[in-house]
């Protein structure tokens, strides 16, 4: 089994000067489920978008499949990773949901035929197919989750990374969008606060505070060490 990620001494500071990542290493293998935990201000989303180089490291190194995170390889590290943002308002943009679909084929300069495919395809491994002439702006929030992961699949990624995917959603939503996720082929990253839902959709679990990954394992080993998620506010003390 080949490397999906290899993330190697990554530091980031935001422009007002604080760091966000620290040194941070972390290795992924091709077809593993990870989720990313810790505490609030820990790096998480910060991480993610070091993986398709929305953010552009201080120091270290990101490798996607073996391809480096750099300006010139930048066109072919975005075909590989689809980044799902936790908000889909942030990633719906067009009139109808046919068009956010299809919008990353057209990009790639596909033909209208494989562009359909691909639309079609994408909104049936999601669950709603029929959907295409819909208004994203007037579907329920989980639709719209939906809808965002397809726009994602529509480009045929190797790596789909989850920013906080059950947030604001109710029960039976959530319930949904679990199913949906688990049942996606990719190497998947999940960052998420929902420990239950970690537990049941990855079985590796990384968790960061202070910029650093303190501790990684089974996603079941983990979980189960009371002490050390109370040590990184994952617990009540």
């Amino acid at each position: 089994m080949g490397s999906a990620v290899e993330i190697s001494n990554l530091k980031y500071r935001y422009p007002d000067g604080r760091e966000a990542l620290k040194g941070l290493s972390l290795s992924i293998a091709e077809g593993e489920s990870v989720a990313i935990v810790g505490p609030n201000g820990a790096g998480k989303s910060t991480l993610l978008l070091h993986l398709n180089g929305l953010l552009e490291p201080e120091e270290g190194d990101v490798r996607i499949c073996g391809v480096p995170v750099i300006r010139e390889n930048l066109k072919e590290i975005r075909r590989k990773v689809g980044l799902v943002f936790q908000n889909p308002d942030d990633q719906l943009f067009c009139a109808s949901v046919f068009d956010d679909v299809a919008f990353g084929p057209l990009n790639l300069g596909l033909d209208a035929e494989e562009v359909k495919r691909r639309v079609a395809e994408s909104l049936a491994e999601v669950g709603i197919s029929g959907y295409e002439e819909c208004s994203p702006h007037h579907l329920s929030f989980g639709e719209k989750k939906l809808i965002s992961i397809a726009t994602v699949l529509s480009m045929r990624p190797e790596i789909l990374a989850f920013d906080e995917p059950l947030s604001n959603l109710d029960p039976r939503a959530s319930f949904a969008l679990l199913r949906t996720i688990k049942g996606l082929k990719a190497t998947k990253l999940i960052v998420t606060h929902d420990l239950a839902f970690a537990a049941m959709a990855t079985e590796r679990a990384a968790i960061l505070n202070g910029g650093r990954v303190v501790a990684e394992g089974p996603t079941a080993e983990i979980l189960s060490d009371a002490a050390l998620l109370r040590a990184n506010g994952l617990a009540a003390e």
